[in-house]
């Protein structure tokens, strides 16, 4: 679990949100999925995170080996890259806006002893202010109380499954998350979310996975 004290930068047009550094394609092996708008809403596509998350944690596991390392830890750490590129496509595509012709893309960087995810999407003006106080929220507090205060709100409202995707992430793994959100002009809104996290310390005890993931 990390408790993280959220910022605020920036000016009218770009902010940026608890701990987002950006990171130039050009200098880091990365890969880069876009999901474009076409007659089946991008809504609808929830059914293929699975698919994405799953090639995503595969490319992981290609470039990112580990001479004689057990086959529990880098199983580990498969399930933790699917995991969270699973949470945030589908955040991302829950809350995209489909009245801009715009895509949904995936960013995943596999540097020398960490991995950082990137995920770009549109969102609705009306929602912008929502979310900023949402984040200021998450950032400022203890992510185990928030889950469970979610969890409470969920089971009083039958069919209410929302608010557990970042938070999920914040207690499951040491994760370090941040935003970046843009505006081309007042109607048009992009939100870039970036979940950053160390792989290389990972422990597998007995039957169970064990996570040490250090953020950065």
């Amino acid at each position: 679990m990390t408790i993280q004290t959220c910022f605020m930068i920036g000016d009218e047009n770009v902010q940026y949100f608890g701990h987002y550094v950006d990171i130039d394609p050009k200098e880091t092996e990365y890969l880069m999925i876009s999901f474009s708008p076409t007659n089946i809403p991008i809504q609808q596509r929830w059914r293929n995170n699975g698919l994405s998350a799953d090639f995503i944690a595969g490319y992981m596991l290609n470039f990112f080996v580990v001479d004689n390392e057990p086959k529990a830890i880098s199983k580990n750490r498969f399930v933790a890259v699917k995991y969270i590129a699973n949470e945030l496509l589908e955040n991302a595509m829950k809350f995209h806006s489909e009245c801009k012709n715009s895509s949904v893309t995936i960013r995943f960087h596999l540097l020398e002893d960490q991995v950082v995810f990137y995920v770009r999407n549109n969102i609705d003006e009306n929602r912008v202010a929502v979310f900023k106080e949402y984040i200021t929220k998450l950032l400022n507090a203890n992510p185990h109380d928030l889950y469970f205060q979610q969890m409470e709100i969920n089971a009083a409202h039958a069919g209410h499954h929302s608010g557990l995707g970042f938070l999920s992430i914040l207690c499951d793994y040491p994760a370090r998350l941040g935003w970046k959100f843009e505006s081309d002009c007042p109607q048009m809104h992009w939100v870039t979310t970036r979940v950053a996290l160390f792989l290389w310390e990972i422990q597998a005890k007995q039957n169970e996975t064990v996570f040490f993931l250090r953020s950065v």
